[in-house]
Protein backbone atom coordinates (compact mmCIF):
# COMPACT_ATOMS: atom_id res chain seq x y z
CA UNK A 1 0.00 0.00 0.00
CA UNK A 2 1.40 3.91 -1.18
CA UNK A 3 1.58 5.80 2.02
CA UNK A 4 -0.32 9.12 2.31
CA UNK A 5 2.25 11.15 0.60
CA UNK A 6 1.88 13.93 3.20
CA UNK A 7 3.89 11.94 5.77
CA UNK A 8 5.47 9.46 3.86
CA UNK A 9 9.22 10.90 3.21
CA UNK A 10 10.73 7.56 2.28
CA UNK A 11 12.74 7.32 -0.88
CA UNK A 12 11.08 5.91 -4.15
CA UNK A 13 8.06 8.12 -3.20
CA UNK A 14 6.35 11.22 -4.17
CA UNK A 15 7.54 13.81 -1.87
CA UNK A 16 4.88 16.60 -1.14
CA UNK A 17 5.63 20.09 -2.19
CA UNK A 18 5.51 22.36 0.82
CA UNK A 19 2.45 24.25 1.17
CA UNK A 20 0.93 27.03 3.07
CA UNK A 21 -2.57 28.48 3.00
CA UNK A 22 -2.36 32.06 0.85
CA UNK A 23 -3.49 34.62 3.30
CA UNK A 24 -7.26 35.76 3.08
CA UNK A 25 -8.19 38.63 0.49
CA UNK A 26 -8.70 42.22 2.03
CA UNK A 27 -12.19 42.75 2.36
CA UNK A 28 -12.62 46.10 0.52
CA UNK A 29 -8.99 46.45 -0.96
CA UNK A 30 -9.24 49.73 -2.42
CA UNK A 31 -5.66 49.51 -3.79
CA UNK A 32 -7.08 47.58 -6.64
CA UNK A 33 -8.20 50.29 -7.95
CA UNK A 34 -4.83 51.55 -8.71
CA UNK A 35 -3.79 48.77 -11.02
CA UNK A 36 -4.39 47.99 -14.60
CA UNK A 37 -4.55 44.54 -14.03
CA UNK A 38 -7.52 44.69 -11.70
CA UNK A 39 -9.16 46.91 -15.39
CA UNK A 40 -7.87 43.93 -17.50
CA UNK A 41 -9.76 41.29 -15.16
CA UNK A 42 -12.68 43.29 -15.14
CA UNK A 43 -12.50 43.70 -18.69
CA UNK A 44 -11.76 39.88 -19.41
CA UNK A 45 -15.10 38.83 -17.60
CA UNK A 46 -16.86 41.14 -19.99
CA UNK A 47 -15.97 39.60 -22.75
CA UNK A 48 -15.84 36.09 -21.85
CA UNK A 49 -19.83 36.25 -20.42
CA UNK A 50 -20.34 38.33 -23.62
CA UNK A 51 -19.04 35.38 -25.61
CA UNK A 52 -20.63 32.44 -23.88
CA UNK A 53 -23.93 34.13 -23.58
CA UNK A 54 -24.00 34.69 -27.88
CA UNK A 55 -22.56 30.94 -28.34
CA UNK A 56 -25.07 28.74 -26.09
CA UNK A 57 -28.36 31.23 -26.72
CA UNK A 58 -27.98 30.88 -30.33
CA UNK A 59 -27.32 27.33 -29.89
CA UNK A 60 -30.90 27.08 -28.14
CA UNK A 61 -32.38 29.39 -30.33
CA UNK A 62 -30.80 27.28 -33.34
CA UNK A 63 -32.42 23.74 -32.04
CA UNK A 64 -35.91 24.97 -31.06
CA UNK A 65 -35.70 26.37 -34.80
CA UNK A 66 -34.48 22.61 -36.14
CA UNK A 67 -37.15 20.75 -34.00
CA UNK A 68 -40.13 23.53 -34.88
CA UNK A 69 -42.52 21.39 -37.00
CA UNK A 70 -44.67 24.10 -37.75
CA UNK A 71 -41.77 25.69 -39.64
CA UNK A 72 -40.69 22.85 -41.14
CA UNK A 73 -38.55 21.52 -38.57
CA UNK A 74 -38.12 17.81 -37.58
CA UNK A 75 -38.73 16.83 -33.91
CA UNK A 76 -35.64 14.61 -34.02
CA UNK A 77 -33.38 16.90 -35.79
CA UNK A 78 -31.08 19.61 -34.10
CA UNK A 79 -28.28 19.38 -31.39
CA UNK A 80 -30.62 18.25 -29.00
CA UNK A 81 -30.43 18.94 -25.14
CA UNK A 82 -27.63 16.85 -25.12
CA UNK A 83 -25.98 19.37 -27.76
CA UNK A 84 -26.87 22.03 -25.66
CA UNK A 85 -25.46 21.07 -22.96
CA UNK A 86 -22.36 20.29 -23.87
CA UNK A 87 -22.70 24.04 -25.18
CA UNK A 88 -22.88 25.78 -22.31
CA UNK A 89 -20.30 23.06 -20.68
CA UNK A 90 -18.11 23.20 -23.85
CA UNK A 91 -17.93 27.48 -23.66
CA UNK A 92 -17.55 27.50 -20.01
CA UNK A 93 -13.94 25.32 -20.53
CA UNK A 94 -12.70 26.93 -22.86
CA UNK A 95 -13.26 30.44 -21.28
CA UNK A 96 -11.77 29.58 -17.98
CA UNK A 97 -9.24 28.03 -19.64
CA UNK A 98 -8.04 31.18 -21.59
CA UNK A 99 -9.29 34.20 -18.39
CA UNK A 100 -8.16 31.86 -15.65
CA UNK A 101 -4.35 33.68 -15.77
CA UNK A 102 -6.20 37.10 -15.53
CA UNK A 103 -9.35 36.98 -14.14
CA UNK A 104 -9.27 33.85 -12.43
CA UNK A 105 -12.35 32.71 -14.94
CA UNK A 106 -15.36 32.96 -12.84
CA UNK A 107 -17.57 34.35 -15.84
CA UNK A 108 -20.51 33.97 -13.66
CA UNK A 109 -22.32 36.13 -10.51
CA UNK A 110 -23.06 32.90 -8.32
CA UNK A 111 -18.53 31.69 -8.74
CA UNK A 112 -17.81 35.24 -8.00
CA UNK A 113 -20.02 35.19 -4.85
CA UNK A 114 -18.75 31.81 -3.30
CA UNK A 115 -15.12 32.36 -4.06
CA UNK A 116 -16.32 36.26 -2.07
CA UNK A 117 -17.69 34.57 1.12
CA UNK A 118 -14.46 32.46 0.87
CA UNK A 119 -12.56 35.36 1.41
CA UNK A 120 -11.06 34.52 -2.54
CA UNK A 121 -11.46 37.79 -4.13
CA UNK A 122 -12.16 41.20 -1.89
CA UNK A 123 -15.91 42.89 -1.95
CA UNK A 124 -14.78 45.69 -4.49
CA UNK A 125 -13.46 42.91 -7.38
CA UNK A 126 -16.36 40.45 -6.62
CA UNK A 127 -18.81 44.07 -6.96
CA UNK A 128 -16.96 45.19 -10.25
CA UNK A 129 -17.01 41.06 -11.50
CA UNK A 130 -20.89 40.96 -11.29
CA UNK A 131 -21.16 43.88 -13.20
CA UNK A 132 -18.83 42.83 -15.89
CA UNK A 133 -20.82 39.63 -16.32
CA UNK A 134 -24.18 41.10 -15.68
CA UNK A 135 -23.38 43.66 -19.02
CA UNK A 136 -21.36 40.82 -20.79
CA UNK A 137 -24.34 38.72 -20.74
CA UNK A 138 -26.93 41.37 -22.15
CA UNK A 139 -24.38 42.56 -24.72
CA UNK A 140 -24.32 38.27 -25.56
CA UNK A 141 -27.58 38.00 -26.06
CA UNK A 142 -28.11 41.49 -27.52
CA UNK A 143 -26.14 40.41 -30.16
CA UNK A 144 -27.98 37.36 -30.74
CA UNK A 145 -31.30 39.43 -30.81
CA UNK A 146 -29.59 41.92 -33.47
CA UNK A 147 -28.46 39.26 -36.01
CA UNK A 148 -31.70 36.74 -35.67
CA UNK A 149 -34.32 38.55 -34.44
CA UNK A 150 -37.13 36.73 -35.69
CA UNK A 151 -35.68 33.73 -34.59
CA UNK A 152 -35.22 35.19 -30.82
CA UNK A 153 -38.08 36.20 -30.37
CA UNK A 154 -40.25 33.53 -31.96
CA UNK A 155 -38.14 31.38 -29.71
CA UNK A 156 -38.40 33.00 -26.58
CA UNK A 157 -34.58 34.48 -26.86
CA UNK A 158 -33.37 31.35 -24.71
CA UNK A 159 -34.93 32.71 -21.46
CA UNK A 160 -34.87 30.69 -18.00
CA UNK A 161 -38.18 29.92 -16.76
CA UNK A 162 -40.37 27.26 -14.75
CA UNK A 163 -41.26 24.69 -17.51
CA UNK A 164 -44.60 23.70 -17.25
CA UNK A 165 -46.04 21.00 -14.70
CA UNK A 166 -42.76 21.94 -12.31
CA UNK A 167 -43.81 24.74 -9.04
CA UNK A 168 -41.35 27.34 -8.27
CA UNK A 169 -40.13 25.17 -5.19
CA UNK A 170 -38.99 22.54 -7.48
CA UNK A 171 -37.04 25.04 -9.64
CA UNK A 172 -35.79 27.08 -6.87
CA UNK A 173 -34.32 24.09 -5.34
CA UNK A 174 -32.71 23.01 -8.69
CA UNK A 175 -30.99 25.80 -9.10
CA UNK A 176 -29.49 25.86 -5.49
CA UNK A 177 -28.34 22.09 -6.04
CA UNK A 178 -27.47 22.78 -9.33
CA UNK A 179 -25.26 26.01 -8.68
CA UNK A 180 -23.69 23.76 -5.36
CA UNK A 181 -22.40 21.33 -7.77
CA UNK A 182 -20.34 23.70 -10.07
CA UNK A 183 -19.39 25.74 -6.91
CA UNK A 184 -18.16 23.20 -5.56
CA UNK A 185 -16.36 21.65 -8.30
CA UNK A 186 -14.56 25.66 -8.39
CA UNK A 187 -13.35 25.26 -4.98
CA UNK A 188 -12.11 21.54 -5.61
CA UNK A 189 -10.26 22.19 -9.00
CA UNK A 190 -8.91 25.22 -8.21
CA UNK A 191 -8.10 24.22 -4.28
CA UNK A 192 -3.85 25.07 -3.74
CA UNK A 193 -3.62 22.29 -1.40
CA UNK A 194 -4.86 19.94 -3.49
CA UNK A 195 -2.36 20.92 -6.46
CA UNK A 196 0.48 21.04 -4.09
CA UNK A 197 -0.47 17.75 -2.30
CA UNK A 198 -1.61 15.78 -6.32
CA UNK A 199 1.22 17.58 -7.92
CA UNK A 200 1.82 14.18 -9.62
CA UNK A 201 -1.49 13.94 -11.41
CA UNK A 202 -1.85 16.46 -13.84
CA UNK A 203 -5.29 18.11 -14.24
CA UNK A 204 -6.72 20.56 -16.17
CA UNK A 205 -8.63 23.05 -13.57
CA UNK A 206 -11.24 24.19 -16.27
CA UNK A 207 -11.99 20.66 -17.56
CA UNK A 208 -13.96 19.23 -14.43
CA UNK A 209 -15.60 23.07 -14.47
CA UNK A 210 -17.40 22.67 -17.84
CA UNK A 211 -17.98 18.90 -17.53
CA UNK A 212 -20.12 20.26 -13.86
CA UNK A 213 -21.75 22.84 -16.27
CA UNK A 214 -22.70 20.34 -18.96
CA UNK A 215 -23.76 17.32 -16.29
CA UNK A 216 -25.90 20.10 -14.79
CA UNK A 217 -27.47 20.89 -17.60
CA UNK A 218 -28.15 17.83 -18.53
CA UNK A 219 -30.21 17.17 -15.34
CA UNK A 220 -32.16 20.70 -15.16
CA UNK A 221 -32.80 21.94 -18.82
CA UNK A 222 -35.92 20.43 -18.46
CA UNK A 223 -37.06 22.08 -15.60
CA UNK A 224 -35.93 25.45 -15.70
CA UNK A 225 -33.75 25.71 -18.77
CA UNK A 226 -30.49 25.31 -16.59
CA UNK A 227 -29.56 29.19 -15.17
CA UNK A 228 -26.66 28.31 -12.36
CA UNK A 229 -25.69 31.85 -13.42
CA UNK A 230 -27.57 35.03 -13.02
CA UNK A 231 -25.58 36.82 -15.00
CA UNK A 232 -26.96 34.40 -18.09
CA UNK A 233 -30.74 34.17 -16.84
CA UNK A 234 -30.56 38.38 -16.71
CA UNK A 235 -28.96 38.97 -20.27
CA UNK A 236 -31.72 36.95 -22.02
CA UNK A 237 -34.23 38.46 -19.79
CA UNK A 238 -33.53 42.01 -20.07
CA UNK A 239 -33.50 41.60 -23.75
CA UNK A 240 -35.98 39.22 -24.61
CA UNK A 241 -38.35 41.27 -21.90
CA UNK A 242 -41.54 39.46 -20.93
CA UNK A 243 -43.97 39.18 -18.08
CA UNK A 244 -43.39 35.07 -17.73
CA UNK A 245 -39.42 35.71 -17.99
CA UNK A 246 -39.79 38.36 -15.40
CA UNK A 247 -42.09 36.41 -12.88
CA UNK A 248 -39.36 33.33 -12.33
CA UNK A 249 -36.59 35.87 -12.89
CA UNK A 250 -35.79 35.77 -8.72
CA UNK A 251 -35.21 32.10 -8.52
CA UNK A 252 -32.57 32.29 -10.88
CA UNK A 253 -30.64 34.85 -8.39
CA UNK A 254 -31.94 33.35 -5.14
CA UNK A 255 -31.25 30.05 -6.17
CA UNK A 256 -27.35 29.82 -7.42
CA UNK A 257 -26.63 32.68 -4.39
CA UNK A 258 -27.57 29.74 -1.72
CA UNK A 259 -25.96 27.19 -3.78
CA UNK A 260 -22.99 28.89 -3.93
CA UNK A 261 -22.66 29.90 -0.10
CA UNK A 262 -23.90 26.47 0.85
CA UNK A 263 -20.75 25.29 -1.21
CA UNK A 264 -18.24 27.67 -0.04
CA UNK A 265 -19.15 26.61 3.50
CA UNK A 266 -18.76 22.98 2.78
CA UNK A 267 -15.03 23.58 1.11
CA UNK A 268 -13.58 25.79 3.70
CA UNK A 269 -15.54 24.76 6.80
CA UNK A 270 -15.99 21.41 6.84
CA UNK A 271 -13.12 19.55 3.61
CA UNK A 272 -10.71 22.22 4.94
CA UNK A 273 -11.56 22.59 8.27
CA UNK A 274 -11.00 26.11 8.65
CA UNK A 275 -13.01 27.09 11.24
CA UNK A 276 -10.79 24.87 13.45
CA UNK A 277 -7.86 25.83 11.95
CA UNK A 278 -8.26 29.51 12.54
CA UNK A 279 -9.79 28.32 16.45
CA UNK A 280 -6.49 26.06 16.85
CA UNK A 281 -4.56 29.00 16.08
CA UNK A 282 -6.01 31.31 18.26
CA UNK A 283 -5.75 28.93 21.30
CA UNK A 284 -2.09 28.87 20.45
CA UNK A 285 -1.44 32.41 20.47
CA UNK A 286 -3.18 32.42 23.75
CA UNK A 287 -1.16 30.51 25.31
CA UNK A 288 2.21 31.97 24.45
Amino acid sequence: MVKDKEVSGQPGEFSAKDYQDPPPAPFVDAEELTKWSFYRAVIAEFIATLLFLYITVLTVIGYKSQTDTSNNGDECGGVGILGIAWAFGGMIFILVYCTAGISGGHINPAVTFGLFLARKVSLIRAVLYMVAQSLGAICGVGLVKAFQKSYFVRYGGGANEIAHGYTKGTGLAAEIIGTFVLVYTVFSATDPKRSARDSHVPVLAPLPIGFAVFMVHLATIPITGTGINPARSLGSAVIYNKDKVWDDHWIFWVGPFIGAAIAAFYHQFILRASALKALGSFRSSSNV
